[in-house]
């Protein structure tokens, strides 16, 4: 059966995103990549809190809501998270949760690149299929102006994000909303992923066609020997060989 669709991850899919880059900071006597040194910056004018006692709360209210939210595989919205945070320290004024959304979001959105040949890829596939964008993200407004900003918004439609759906992949119906804007049945679209527990099982919950791509994953082996859900029905290395997997 043809491909009549095309349904792409997001992170490490179309774009990559380099957490590694973001600036390290101590919390609890690690040294790690965070935005928590720039948000404790952007806010302490509320709150006056030192940077660890600071970071020890933020990574509190973290922890917790998303056990809550992701055991439901609810997608958890940055900017609830930080008015959970500011309710956390009496802090009321929704101008902190919104400050520390903006500077979190435009560092994540500073550390995203695109790989060169994407571009032309996707306006050759659109050109054949339509291609919809089906991401687990918590603010859909950075997720679109990243592709925005890579000049490739324009090849997908739809655009389903977990944070407007309020469900994450692998929730069949994040995957349900990909086929009903294709206007077609699930079993006619290919949905393309990094994440064998949530692109691949979700989609294939649904009765997609699969491809998991491995072009970012570290030892592909061990986690696919890990991984106890449905098998893709391919493994790429590179989203070019979707070129030839809708010939198919």
């Amino acid at each position: 059966m043809a491909i009549r669709g095309l349904s792409l991850d997001l992170f490490d899919t179309v774009v990559d995103m380099h957490m590694d880059r973001l600036p390290v900071v101590d919390i609890d006597g690690r040294r790690v990549p965070s935005t928590y040194g720039l948000l404790h910056a952007a806010s302490v004018q509320w709150h006056g809190l030192e940077f660890e006692r600071f970071a020890t709360e933020l990574a509190r209210v973290d922890r917790e809501m998303r056990e809550t939210y992701y055991a439901e595989h609810r997608e958890l919205p940055t900017i609830v998270r930080f008015r959970a945070f500011g309710a956390l320290l009496g802090v009321s004024d929704e101008a902190m949760a919104q400050t520390l959304t903006d500077v979190h979001m435009g560092a994540i959105r500073e550390r995203v690149t695109v790989p060169e040949h994407h571009a032309a890829l996707l306006a050759r596939l659109r050109a054949r299929v339509p291609v919809a964008l089906c991401s687990n993200f918590s603010h859909s407004e950075t997720a679109r102006e990243v592709l925005d900003r890579a000049g490739l918004l324009e090849h997908f439609a739809p655009v389903v994000i977990s944070d407007a759906l309020g469900l994450r992949k692998p929730r069949v119906e994040i995957f349900k909303a990909v086929a009903e804007g294709l206007g077609f049945p699930a079993s006619d679209v290919l949905h393309v992923g990094d994440s064998l527990d949530a692109d691949v099982a979700g989609a294939s919950a649904l009765g997609m066609r699969t491809a998991w791509l491995t072009r970012r994953v570290r030892k592909p082996e061990d986690v696919r020997a890990a991984y106890g859900g449905a098998p893709p029905d391919h493994v790429i290395a590179d989203l070019k060989e979707l070129e030839r997997l809708i010939e198919t």
